[in-house]
């Protein structure tokens, strides 16, 4: 007899029969090292915890998008004088561009936006670099009177605020925002977080609302006003000083600490008598006018809150980084500021916590992964016995167990496809074992023994669920080259999906025969 070819007679001392079967190289080598892939199946496990808990856990993919946005602000200008002085001649310059897909812009009221969409394989950061190049050419025909440059920025889904952190309460803005900045350094010192943006904040400023009647009457200019607070709020130094064997800077400080002191300034002399800014201006501390707006309101407490003033910090994950992670880390910040740093009467509030999302999915993922082993053995029970039941079972978490692990090394994140994916391909992973446990117990209720049984169970049946297997994966493998930014965003669902049933069918074809062999 062929070594790869094995007698089915279950009494050596019936006469050989004709039916035989080709060994499968792969179950039979496993067989054969069952200590080993028995260390093997313990490294999967282990590896695969590993990964799961360091693999970082976002709520979308990050998918790059080769976009680069436009923007261009020139106040008092209507919108078809817009398009005119600085969308055209943007456009303009744009259009000679290599590799661009498509070109849209915006005109409106004192603002213009041109919206720049490349090709996929396309490398974002050359393309930024390509349209500040274009637009710095397009600089000669703008106005010469822009207050400021064109703002060239690419569209990036980790630019997204993961929470947003709202402080409230009975304070001035001024104390507010002083908080605001204390946690917005603490935030970024976190290496899982990128920025934290404040909204709802207003600086200071000084206001000299001069009073043209009394100027003239007093023979002062505008000019006047703005030479004599420039001279006069002004830090200089002072030289350098030798004392005790150390030469020693000084500093002479002039700059304005209060309003009276801005009101005491002369501008100018007539008649001997001085003239101070206060007898031709009022002045006032004030804010700049807002250009952002926090709210933090809910049911019935918004008359309680509604009228306080709020100052929001939009809090940005760094690329790559750990959702969940960071927003433990930012809630800890928070716990400590409020203890130590923050007065009891500030309101600090976290709203639009996207780790929240993330973890009901993360969990919903565990307990459905817990409830099919639950159902699969209970099905099996009924039909395959307790034993058998739970050999099956077993498939369900290593196959996700060897999932996680190769598509960590692939540095593919936990999100909401991939998650998605991994809980569709949950009733599949178990068809290959099913096939494999159920032929392995048909051949030992026939009288073999255990180990020569789950060789000849799967030898009987490796060809076909593989073929099974391999037609499954072929319906999804060409989603994985779906072109588009909708095919960058879904291409983890069927990487996912090949990934977990091959996952399955190496623990069909190797781990299930040796544990049923046992």
């Amino acid at each position: 007899m062929s070594e790869n070819k094995l007698n089915l007679n279950k009494n050596p001392q019936e006469p050989p029969k004709d039916e035989k079967f080709e060994i499968f190289g792969l179950s039979k080598f496993s067989l054969r090292n069952s200590t080993s892939v028995f260390i093997i199946t313990f490294l999967f496990v282990a590896a695969g915890l590993f990964s799961y808990n360091v693999m970082p856990k976002e709520q979308f993919p990050e998918i790059v998008m080769p976009t680069v946005y436009v923007q261009t602000v020139y106040p008092g200008n209507s919108p078809i004088d817009i398009e005119n002085l600085i969308t055209r001649p943007i456009e303009k310059e744009l259009k000679s561009l290599k590799g661009v897909k498509k070109i849209s812009s915006t005109s409106v009221q004192d603002a213009s936006a041109v919206i720049i969409e490349f090709n996929e394989d396309v490398d974002v950061g050359e393309a930024v670099i390509d349209v500040k190049d274009a637009v710095d050419k397009a600089k000669k025909d703008l106005p010469r009177d822009l207050d400021q440059e064109p703002n060239v920025m690419e569209v990036d889904f980790s630019e997204i605020p993961i929470m947003e952190v709202n402080l409230s309460g009975d304070f001035e803005i001024s104390k507010l925002k002083e908080y605001a900045e204390y946690l917005q350094d603490e935030l970024e010192e976190l290496p899982q977080v990128s920025e934290a943006v404040i909204t709802g904040d207003r600086d200071r400023e000084i206001q000299i609302n001069a009073d043209i009647y009394k100027m003239a009457a007093r023979k002062v200019s505008f000019q006047d006003i703005e030479n004599a607070i420039l001279s006069e709020n002004l830090t200089a130094s002072g030289g350098d000083v030798l004392t005790d064997g150390y030469r020693r800077s000084l500093r002479v400080v002039g700059e304005f600490k209060d309003i009276n002191q801005l009101q005491g300034i002369i501008i100018k002399s007539e008649n001997n008598q001085p003239i101070y800014l206060g007898d031709v201006a009022e002045v006032k501390d004030s804010y700049v006018e807002r250009s952002s707006y926090a709210r933090l309101a809910t049911g019935n407490e918004f008359e309680k809150k509604g009228s306080l003033p709020v100052i929001s910090l939009k809090v940005k994950k760094r690329s790559g980084e750990n959702l969940i992670e960071a927003a433990e880390q930012i809630k800890a910040i928070l716990k400590k500021a409020q203890g130590s740093q923050f007065p009891s009467s500030l309101d600090v509030t976290i709203v639009n916590d996207q780790s929240e999302n993330m973890e009901m999915q993360i969990s919903n993922l565990q307990n459905n992964i817990i409830s099919g082993v639950i159902l699969v053995v209970a099905v099996l029970l009924f039909f395959m016995g307790l034993r058998n039941a739970l050999l099956v079972g077993i498939a369900i978490p290593l196959s996700m167990f060897i999932s996680f692990m190769i598509l960590n090394l692939a540095g593919i994140s936990i999100n909401i496809v991939v998650l998605f994916a991994l809980i569709l391909a949950l009733g599949m992973l178990v068809d290959n074992a099913i096939v494999v446990i159920e032929n392995t117990y048909r051949f030992m209720e026939e009288g073999y023994s255990a180990q020569k049984a789950a060789l000849m169970g799967v030898s009987e049946v490796a060809w076909p669920i593989i073929s099974s297997t391999a037609t499954t994966l072929a319906a999804f493998v060409p989603l994985a080259f779906w072109g588009g930014i909708m095919g960058e965003f879904l291409k983890y669902m069927p990487i996912t999906l090949i990934v977990v049933l091959a996952s399955s069918l190496f623990v069909g074809l190797v781990i299930n025969p040796v544990f049923s062999a046992f």
